[in-house]
């Protein structure tokens, strides 16, 4: 359980860190909502399933629909 805990922890890291050097605003806001959802992951696998669930549904899909949808209304400095 130890490894599976330690992986999920390094993986979310790596999603965190990424998040901050991609250069398009989507692939970020994905990356954010992968830590979001290792975090439901984690939080179910330490017996805290209502934590999990509202990681899972506020932090990982409301939150990230709210900034596509804020992506999609604005305007690129390339176009």
């Amino acid at each position: 359980m130890i490894i599976i805990i330690s992986l999920l922890v390094i993986i979310m890291l790596t999603a965190a860190v990424s998040a901050i050097f991609f250069k398009d605003l989507l692939n970020a806001v994905i990356a954010a909502c992968m830590v979001s959802l290792i975090a439901s992951v984690l939080f179910y696998l330490l017996q805290a399933p209502d934590v999990a669930m509202a990681e899972a549904s506020i932090g990982a899909a409301l939150v990230a629909a709210i900034f596509i949808i804020a992506i999609s209304k604005t305007k690129r400095h390339e176009e």
